[in-house]
């Protein structure tokens, strides 16, 4: 089939557009495969939708080989089945809302859990009806704060989201590794680097949760792995708990007094100077950072809490957001410390510190932060620091938050060695959701027993235009984009230049032995286009086979372009067909 370029919809750029911060975005935009709406909302032209739902079939065929049946649920969506679940607060500022014309609430899907598990409670209501899988490719919303990176993260975007029904937890199992495996075909078929990793549910809920990530300088995610083979989200890593120590025999806590060590480096410092230690000199870790948080929670209410950590370490409100979730976390302001005058800023200490105490605020620690552990912290008194604070004896915290930041070299939690860390792009997740959206929304089915029993779900994404956009940004070089073959808009651009008819002919000739092939070609036939812009827009395009029809017309001599390499050669036309073959 040929496609003339003549025709299309179509028009190329030459600049970068201002508003684009990331590769994929500024390309996509130039080579005209979306244009920008508003912040984060793209519109779709030709060559984009080409891609897009080649990436789709890719995901369709694997959908339905693993068994999973297609739907389609609407984006607009009333509020009662989020209300049952909850989600209609936990999802904060992210969700959009609006209201009918008769008042009644309404929002826009940022995902479909609810109206998948109203669906086969509608229809379904044996255990003969189970196990099924349903899945819709289906545009979401999300009001991203800042949608500055194009498709990567927009507030309209096409997901793929799939949702099994099982009645027992070994069926939700077998349904869980039978999506996985589905997704790991996907990302190979589309050539996509992917790292499994383990991750936090957040707003989803669920016992299991583990993205697909592709690691990629932009990505927005901070993932580690061992090379014994563990990886996870920085979110979802658990910290090794040391032994706990002997505290009978430990000496008592020692005042420092010092005018003015508020940081850790200071204060570091200082104790060298006045209560040097034998055997090493203190460090960082040796001091108890004591963090002051301020928690948000669903009902608008502001919680002040503390967390006591290593000074080495600096806290990562991530991980602050999972350890406290659905509470938002930030740093206390200035006011808040104002609320809590127990707190003297800079010289803070857990001493006096905890829900049974005078301040009422509630204390926890870090997972390293195990009784017999002894540590240089604050004294709660401006210009007093103190050493020797041993925890489980001078403080006892309410609790153990894994707040701080994870770096290269800590260890992995199974054991398999030292972590590094890298950056990657969420391009899939897996989730074991359990029984608690069917609880929620009361979806029952009879037993073999004729009991009714609750059925367990799973639920499983994929960021279908994301994907395009990874794509983009993985696969680009100084002059455009260079697509790989099993998501191009065409297999082979066909490109006539100059003003003299032999050109033209021999393209129309080349055309047709590629059609008889069932190549889909794009033929670049613009009369009065200028040869320099017909070869600028072919490098731009990035289809990944280029055949130009130009000066060596008159002896039957065309330009081969490999877009993916970059060899370009000329070589007879009788000799083509078999080197685009090759290609």
């Amino acid at each position: 089939m040929v496609t003339r370029l003549s025709h299309l919809f179509l028009r190329t750029l030459r600049d970068d557009p201002s508003d684009a911060e990331v590769t994929s975005a500024k390309l996509l935009v130039r080579a005209g495969y979306v244009r920008r709406q508003s912040p984060g909302i793209f519109a779709w032209l030709p060559l984009g939708l080409r891609v897009r739902r080649k990436i789709e079939d890719i995901i369709r065929e694997e959908m339905v080989a693993a068994g999973a049946q297609e739907v389609l649920l609407p984006a607009l969506l009333p509020r009662d089945p989020y209300e049952a679940t909850n989600r209609w607060t936990e999802y904060g500022d992210g969700m959009f809302r609006l209201q009918d014309r008769k008042g009644a609430d309404y929002l826009l899907a940022p995902t479909h859990e609810e109206m998948f598990a109203l669906l086969v409670k509608d229809l379904y209501s044996s255990y003969k009806d189970l196990p099924v899988t349903l899945f819709q490719i289906q545009d979401k919303y999300r009001d991203e704060a800042r949608p500055r990176a194009g498709l990567l993260r927009g507030r309209e975007f096409t997901m793929k989201d799939a949702y099994s029904f099982d009645l027992t937890d070994e069926g939700l199992e077998r349904s869980y590794q039978i999506m996985r495996d589905a997704y790991e075909k996907v990302f190979t078929r589309l050539g996509l680097e992917y790292v499994i990793v383990k991750a936090d549910a957040g707003a989803m809920g669920g016992s299991k949760s583990e993205e697909f990530l592709h690691p990629i300088g932009v990505g927005e995610d901070t993932f580690v792995r061992s090379a014994g083979g563990y990886a996870a989200n920085v979110e979802a890593y658990v910290t090794p708990v040391p032994e706990a120590l002997p505290i009978d025999g430990q000496p008592e806590p020692v005042l420092l007094p010092a005018a003015d060590t508020p940081t850790i480096d200071t204060l570091v410092a200082h104790a060298n100077e006045v209560a040097p230690r034998d055997g090493a000199p203190w460090t960082a870790a040796d001091t108890l950072k004591n963090v002051v948080l301020a928690l948000t929670h669903l009902d608008g209410t502001r919680e002040v809490v503390v967390v006591g950590l290593p000074g080495d370490r600096d806290v990562d409100l991530k991980r602050a957001e999972v350890a406290f979730a659905p509470a938002e976390v930030e740093p206390a302001g200035d006011d808040d410390f104002r609320k809590h005058k127990g707190l003297v800023k800079g010289y803070i200490g857990p001493q006096v510190i905890g829900a049974e105490s005078a301040t009422g605020l509630r204390y926890f620690v870090d997972p390293r932060v195990v009784d017999g552990t002894s540590w240089v912290t604050g004294a709660n008194e401006r210009g007093v620091h103190v050493s020797g604070l041993v925890a489980g004896r001078d403080f006892v915290a309410d609790g153990v938050a894994e707040v701080s930041d994870v770096r290269a070299g800590d260890p992995a939690p199974d054991g398999s060695g030292p972590l590094e860390t890298a950056r990657g792009m969420e391009i899939g997740h897996v989730f074991q959701l359990g029984r608690k959206y069917a609880e929620a929304l009361g979806l029952k089915v009879q037993d073999e027993n004729g009991k009714l029993g609750t059925v367990t779900m799973g639920s499983y994404g994929i960021g279908v235009t994301r994907i395009l956009a990874i794509l983009a940004e993985a696969h680009n070089d100084e002059k455009g984009l260079t697509w790989p073959k099993e998501v191009a808009p065409f297999d082979v651009h066909v490109v006539a230049t100059g003003r003299d008819e032999v050109a033209y002919d021999l393209a129309a000739g080349i055309i047709a032995e590629l059609e008889g092939e069932r190549y889909d070609v794009l033929y670049d036939d613009r009369p009065k286009v200028s040869p320099g812009v017909k070869l600028r827009d072919a490098e731009l395009l990035g289809v990944p086979v280029v055949v130009v029809a130009g000066r060596g017309a008159a002896d039957g001599v065309v330009e081969l372009w490999d877009r993916r390499s970059g060899e370009r050669r000329e070589l007879p036309v009788a000799e083509l067909l078999e080197a685009v073959r090759a290609i």
